[in-house]
């Protein structure tokens, strides 16, 4: 069983970036061109490109559209895409761009009925990103807080027919403190479904420990400050999940 190594693309005015936290306001460039970021991941390896339109995200529209168009078509690995889709038309958009899977957010705690609509729509293509504060989901590009409670969304969605989360604990998010593992194991473990850890991965032995639960629904882990700071190689957390895929 396969553990999926995601490299994270957080796009803002049309440069690759990392926030801490999710704070606007504490960002670092770590590329001019997305674009070249991408080509760089995929000649590393990358089976999966985990791209955010952050601008999007935070304005509630697709912002950097034409950005994720062009990776889209540029690299021979699916890539997967969120970031303000809040609209069935986008997400078509995004679909005959040649995404693989689009990633609903906020509109998943705001407008369940539309969620429910676009998951019996497009189905697989989704996934549903739980960005998350103390267990409580975050919307708006993290700079609102619900009072939906992340395992309690994730179950009702899979009613409606969600087969994918990803979920990012925001505090973590940045800081390379590690994952929020148990909180992760316990999404999957209660809904079935695979999810997809994001935020705070800061080492191997991270990526072990998330992989180890790989047969409890743990998919795979979304990396992004630890391969721009160079603290492991993507190579190297490629390795790192084959041989823990290899014993799950």
């Amino acid at each position: 069983m396969s553990f999926t190594i995601y490299p994270a693309i957080d796009i803002r005015g049309g440069k690759c970036v990392r926030l801490f936290q999710g704070d606007y306001a504490q960002e670092t460039v770590y590329g001019e061109s997305p674009v070249e970021v991408a080509a760089q991941w995929v000649k590393e390896g990358a089976s999966w490109l985990h791209l955010v339109d952050l601008d999007g995200a935070k304005n509630g529209m697709p912002t950097n559209f034409p950005l994720m168009k062009e990776i889209a078509e540029s690299v021979e690995v699916p890539i997967q895409v969120g970031g303000g889709i809040r609209s069935l038309e986008t997400i078509k958009a995004y679909v005959d761009a040649g995404v693989a899977r689009i990633i609903l957010g906020t509109v998943a705690v705001e407008d369940p009925a539309f969620t429910k609509q676009a998951l019996e729509q497009f189905g697989s293509k989704l996934a549903i990103g739980l960005d998350c504060r103390n267990g409580y989901v975050a919307t708006r590009g993290w700079l609102s807080d619900s009072e939906v409670k992340a395992v309690e969304l994730a179950q009702r969605l899979v009613e409606y027919g969600a087969e994918t989360f990803i979920y990012t604990d925001i505090a973590r998010d940045g800081t390379l403190t590690g994952p929020n593992t148990e909180e992760i194991v316990q999404l999957a473990r209660e809904t079935g479904k695979q999810v997809i850890a994001s935020g705070g991965v800061s080492s191997l032995a991270d990526l072990l420990e998330l992989a180890r639960h790989r047969s409890d629904g743990v998919e795979g882990a979304i990396v992004g400050k630890a391969l721009y700071t160079k603290a492991f190689s993507l190579r190297e957390a490629l390795a790192q999940a084959k041989g823990a895929g290899s014993t799950c």
